[in-house]
């Protein structure tokens, strides 16, 4: 028997629904849901955060005034050097945030709002490099065009956000999920900004709220700081214990904001999906055909 409570993903909705519907969905589901995020992406997520510590500390390290003056080639290809490490847990972490939160919301679906933790973690890991491999391939189309007058990779962003539900609920390739995504978004761009813009706004102003007394904190340490006759000395606070226990517990539950965005945009997909197919509808049809 199907809950009650269950969130169907397979029809239209206008902007102020898919808004609505991605916060009922977090509201129903959001124990299950984040127990599994950390469950699968949990690892990854603490080796991120030893990551960005040694960062920190290295900027710390990096940025005295003896290195500056005597080797500043070298504290630039050092820090240079924490900015790829960075770069790349940064996009194993996500590629792994956005699977999980997927393969949920399919596991969801095909559960009838009774999601398994096993088969969303068997799936996560089946399609890893799959997923990578998007991600790569979308991230570089997306700076690339950034590069470009700025407003192409905004085009572009909005149009491949798109391509990871492709990926998942179709089971297409790589390049049919690219492609694909500029099909499906055909007409409907606007649209899709309009609420991604919104719900990014409003994630990033709860996320900006567990961050002030991180900033609060540094603009202390550094204001004391810059009464010393060594300006290096303000960059003593990123070794500060205090500010890294705080620059870490807001970094962590940012990081569980953004996969709310994520869901937003598999309400976008299906409600494009539908106008565009009407597979939902069919599948509806096909199942009173069963029933009967």
């Amino acid at each position: 028997m199907e809950d009650y409570n269950f969130i169907e993903f397979k029809k239209e909705r206008d902007l102020g629904a898919i808004i609505s519907d991605t916060f009922a969905f977090i509201r129903q589901n959001w124990k299950d849901y984040f127990i599994t995020i950390l469950k699968i992406v949990g690892p990854v997520l603490l080796m991120t955060l030893a990551v960005l510590v040694f960062y920190l500390l290295a900027i710390s390290d990096i940025f005295n005034k003896s290195a500056m003056e005597s080797n500043p080639g070298g504290v630039f290809s050092k820090l240079l050097s924490w900015v790829f490490a960075i770069m790349f847990v940064y996009v194993m972490l996500y590629s792994l945030l956005s699977m999980t939160s997927l393969f949920f919301i399919k596991s969801y679906i095909d559960n009838k709002g009774k999601p398994d933790f096993h088969e969303v973690k068997e799936q996560v890991y089946k399609n890893v490099w799959k997923f990578l491999g998007l991600g790569i391939l979308v991230a570089t189309v997306t700076v690339l065009g950034a590069v470009f007058c700025y407003l192409p990779g905004i085009y572009l962003g909005v149009v491949l956000s798109l391509a990871t539900s492709i990926l998942v609920f179709e089971e297409r390739s790589i390049s049919d999920s690219f492609s694909h995504s500029f099909t499906l978004i055909k007409g409907e761009w606007w649209n899709t900004f309009g609420v991604l813009i919104v719900v990014w706004l409003l994630i990033g102003l709860l996320g900006q709220v567990f961050s002030i007394p991180t900033l609060i904190y540094q603009f202390v340490k550094m204001g004391t700081a810059a009464g010393n006759n060594d300006p290096t000395k303000i960059f003593e606070v990123f070794k500060d214990p205090i500010y890294l226990a705080l620059n870490l517990g807001a970094y962590v539950f940012q990081f569980m904001l953004y996969s709310i965005p994520l869901i937003s945009t598999v309400f976008i997909y299906f409600d494009l999906n539908e106008q565009k197919n009407a597979t939902g509808t069919f599948e509806k049809i096909d199942n009173l055909g069963n029933h009967n």
